[in-house]
């Protein structure tokens, strides 16, 4: 295969979230392009979720910058360093939460809040065994009523979409341990009737430095 022919297919597998992908869920619509939340009327809320960055700041701006206007901002632990650098970065309203690689950072182990009229709740995963599965936080979100459950750690894409209860995980931007170690994040766009839309997104120069090796 030519190597356009294999970037072609290679970022066509990188694309979004696809039915029954092993730890994904199903997907409950597509990634739109740069701004395109804010340029849509029929979205509401564009919310940017990343987690284990483990102080590669670079990284998040990158993605930031990539997915252009959103209107919050989730980082769901082992950021290492720099949460206030990464607040400005956002400009939007921020939920950040301590990993356990975060000895020195300020910030709480758990967080919840609303989005729309979801109640949401937030955790690194690690005090959950989410290694061993979801089973933990499921249980949690339906004891605790929250409709959205969202945790990082394991440095892997997920997505459960449950009658009661939506469990996700966003990846690594910076240090992916999924098959194909693709660097991601997660997108939920809320539209005028309150539906919730999931899309992963690759952070691109992860595709960058992949095709270094190709020229």
């Amino acid at each position: 295969m030519s190597f356009k022919g294999w970037r072609k297919w290679f970022e066509k597998k990188a694309g979004g979230l696809r039915a029954g992908d092993g730890r994904l869920g199903k997907r409950t619509g597509g990634q739109r392009g740069r701004q395109s939340g804010k340029d849509n009327e029929a979205i509401e809320m564009r919310i940017l979720v990343i987690s284990d960055s483990h102080g590669k700041n670079d990284d998040v701006k990158q993605v930031l910058e990539q997915v252009g206007d959103i209107d919050m901002f989730i980082h769901l632990g082992d950021i290492e360093r720099g949460p206030e650098y990464i607040r400005e970065l956002a400009k939007c309203e921020t939920h950040m939460i301590a990993g356990n690689n975060d000895y020195d950072i300020n910030l709480p182990d758990s967080d919840s809040f609303m989005i729309a009229d979801k109640k949401v709740f937030i955790t690194h995963g690690h005090r959950f065994y989410v290694y061993s599965g979801v089973e933990h936080l499921r249980q949690y979100a339906r004891d605790n009523g929250y409709d959205i459950v969202m945790y990082g750690h394991t440095h892997m894409p997920y997505l459960e979409i449950g009658e009661d209860v939506t469990i996700l995980n966003p990846g690594s931007i910076s240090y992916p341990r999924q098959d194909g170690r693709k660097h991601t994040f997660m997108l939920i766009e809320v539209d005028r009737e309150g539906e919730f839309h999931y899309s992963e997104g690759l952070l691109k120069s992860s595709l960058r430095d992949l095709y270094k090796g190709f020229y």
